[in-house]
């Protein structure tokens, strides 16, 4: 183990934003053994405060599924891969045929940009410093780094596995929300596995050297790309299909639970 590969949200975060203590001691101990650390999430760039608030994190962050490498350390975006803009419009006008009521956001290098709807007033995360209009009309010269589209009246699973053939020529779509049908659509051919191969080729570290762990279906590509990739016992059906091993709950520190056995190994290997 010379890489651990951790997603945030369902993983190592609550539903309160918080990271559990016993969570925050074997990340620093991973870090005290030469193990190196990165995140590899869905959030954007905007959102990392649990990591540099709560683990003092001032490393590489994978972020919006892949779509943007950024460095907490210098606060900047270190790579991007972008949206086209007319494969934006375009799956927008397909998803439209499929789910009139379904509203779209963008997530941009530099912000947040929502139609009407796609919100309800009270989610000041999601409203703070959003451009609110036609995504047409918002876009004109942003770099997009995720697209997303929700609708109200679907199940998530089903949202995804009815969109996510009809627009991949045009995007990568997955979900990470266990309870909101909200889709996430990247670049395509980019996904959390994609550009946590590229960081572990920069710093000269094996596929079988990286431990992953994840949780939801975004999660997917990634825990079967590493050499060994934990689903969380508590996790959604295709993570735990797709990875070798399970890790325990969420709720019971599933990811120190492994990290500390997998560090007690090493030190005992030594």
């Amino acid at each position: 183990m010379r890489l651990v590969a951790s997603d945030m949200d369902g993983t190592i975060v609550g539903h309160d934003g918080r990271i559990s203590p016993r969570t925050i001691e074997v990340f620093q101990a991973c870090l005290d053994a030469g193990v190196e650390v990165v995140f590899v999430t869905g959030r954007p760039p905007r959102w990392l405060d649990p990591l540099r608030e709560q683990l003092g994190h001032r490393g590489t962050v994978i972020c919006s599924n892949g779509a943007v490498t950024y460095s907490l350390h210098e606060e900047k975006v270190l790579s991007a891969h972008l949206l086209e803009h007319s494969n934006i419009l375009a799956a927008r006008e397909i998803i439209l045929d499929l789910y009139p009521a379904a509203s779209f956001a963008a997530e941009t290098v530099n912000g947040f940009h929502i139609e009407h709807g796609f919100a309800e007033e009270g989610a000041v995360e999601l409203l703070a410093g959003a451009v609110a209009m036609p995504l047409a009309d918002s876009l004109a010269g942003e770099r997009v780094i995720k697209f997303l589209a929700r609708e109200r009246d679907v199940l998530p699973d089903h949202f995804l596995n009815t969109v996510r053939p009809a627009v991949a020529h045009l995007v990568t779509a997955t979900h990470s929300a266990p309870s909101i049908a909200l889709l996430e659509m990247s670049m395509p051919g980019i996904d959390k596995a994609v550009t946590l191969a590229e960081f572990a080729a920069t710093r000269g570290i094996s596929q079988a050297d990286v431990v992953a762990f994840g949780d939801m279906p975004n999660d997917v590509q990634m825990l079967g790309w590493a050499g060994t990739g934990y689903a969380m016992a508590s996790g959604h059906p295709e993570a735990i299909a797709a990875a070798d091993l399970l890790a325990p709950a969420f709720e019971d520190d599933g990811v120190a639970q492994i990290l500390e056995e997998r560090l007690a190994e090493l030190k005992a290997a030594r």
